[in-house]
């Protein structure tokens, strides 16, 4: 994970859709799983904006991973991200 003093860098963990998959839930997360970012998008928005990698957020934007199993699921999954993507990727 890289911090600055303004910014944490989050991999994206999980992409769903859901109402008719007319909104999509993008949720990043740290590479310890311990915080993530959840984004709501609809599917117009979706398509006129780059879903990348990873993004650099706010701490104060984060929300802590409640569920030890879920932390367990994000933490390997932004960790398999960082691996074998920059974080500007487009995926």
């Amino acid at each position: 994970m890289t911090e600055s003093e303004a910014t944490v860098q989050c991999w994206l963990v999980e992409r769903s859709s859901f109402g008719d998959e007319r909104m999509v839930t993008l949720v990043y997360a740290t590479t310890d799983g311990e915080r993530q970012l959840t984004k709501q998008l609809s599917t117009n928005l979706l398509m006129r904006t780059a879903v990348t990698a990873a993004k650099d957020v706010e701490p104060e934007r984060l929300t802590p991973v409640e569920e030890p199993e879920t932390r367990e699921r994000y933490a390997t999954e932004a960790q398999r991200m960082a691996d074998t993507h920059d974080p500007d990727d487009e995926v």
